[in-house]
């Protein structure tokens, strides 16, 4: 696996550890091929748009924009706008990473893409609505009412867990890159 380059270990691995259980196992070794294979194809299906959106997103916002509304000085307005973004994003988690990448490569504020990719995996407004229609609004809103400081909290624990120079190590890690995050 030291040859290979490093997007493809983890799937490399996974098809290794497939082969293992349908040689001890097979009925559960062909269940389990069949689940890598259905993510992969989910994958394939999720990851082209969100590369398309951040390839427009690298052209047609300008780091200037970012700076202004999520940088270091956004306060109020950063801490909402990456709420709200995070709240409207459509799309498995996975998704929200070349996002967060792109964000702090235009010059986002730590936390405010802490914020977005906390609020991406809980405060999805098709969730809201499905819930809301499912489980009724009382549970909804309470939901939500919780989430939003427990996000808040958790961007407070995780900034103060990543101290400054492993900060650092990311901005300079994103700010060498062009294009969608590897």
């Amino acid at each position: 696996m030291k040859g290979l380059p490093k997007t493809y270990r983890y799937l490399v691995a996974a098809l290794a550890f497939d082969l293992i259980v349908l040689a001890v196992h097979p009925g559960t070794g062909i269940t389990l091929f069949r689940r890598t294979g259905s993510i992969v194809l989910e994958m394939l299906g999720v990851l082209p748009p969100i590369f398309v959106l951040l390839g427009l997103l690298e052209v047609w916002v300008p780091r200037e924009t970012v700076i202004r509304f999520l940088g270091e000085k956004s306060g109020f307005v950063g801490i909402s706008l990456s709420f709200l973004l995070g709240a409207a994003a459509a799309g498995p988690l996975y998704a929200a990473f070349p996002v967060a990448a792109t964000m702090l490569r235009k010059g986002a504020r730590f936390t405010n893409v802490l914020i977005l990719l906390y609020a991406w995996s809980t405060l999805k407004l098709p969730m809201f609505l499905f819930e809301t229609s499912a489980l009724g609004a009382d549970f909804s809103v309470t939901r939500m009412l919780i989430n939003v400081p427990g996000i808040a909290a958790l961007t407070w624990l995780t900034n103060l867990l990543v101290g400054r120079t492993e900060r650092e190590a990311i901005y300079a890690r994103y700010a060498n890159q062009s294009g969608p995050a590897q």
